[in-house]
């Protein structure tokens, strides 16, 4: 029989590890949708850019994966059912709208305000494990100076 100890440290190794995988989940999604913008615009600027953030993003995908698998866990491995279905409304809208470059960057405000409040909830969890977190603290800091650039690029193309 586990003692209270024992269940406490197994529910914070278990919350941490789907915390974990969520995080992964949103970035196999960011990385696709960065991918998919990086198709959806003519604009070389954008086009670098973009090619630079879904490097980004599957790099703190690796790190993620890693992290799992050091807590012995398995990482999911493709992102969520909710990305795929947001990434096939907006190939619908470009389809009739047209390809927008301000369009294209507000959904990429949106997908990393999403993120980044993931991130500081995962932060503010006290029941997640503490070696976890200079991982999800650092990849954090790269996803709020990205949506800083984001919106600064907005300003740009408008």
């Amino acid at each position: 029989m586990e003692t209270t100890r024992e269940e406490a440290k197994q529910l914070a190794h278990d919350e941490t590890v789907n915390a974990l995988n969520q995080l992964l989940e949103k970035n196999y999604d960011a990385e696709q949708g960065y991918k998919n913008a990086l198709l959806d615009t003519d604009n070389d600027r954008l086009k670098t850019y973009f090619k630079r953030q879904a490097a980004s993003r599957s790099q703190n995908a690796n790190e993620l994966d890693k992290a799992i698998r050091d807590l012995n866990a398995t990482p999911v491995q493709s992102g969520s059912t909710e990305g795929a279905i947001h990434r096939t409304w907006m190939d619908f809208k470009t389809a009739i709208v047209g390809k927008d470059d301000e369009a294209i960057l507000e959904e990429c405000i949106r997908g990393d305000k999403a993120a980044v409040s993931e991130y500081k909830e995962v932060l503010e969890n006290e029941n997640y494990l503490h070696e976890t977190k200079d991982v999800v603290r650092y990849q954090l800091n790269g996803i709020q100076n990205t949506l800083d650039t984001i919106k600064k690029l907005e300003d740009i193309v408008d």
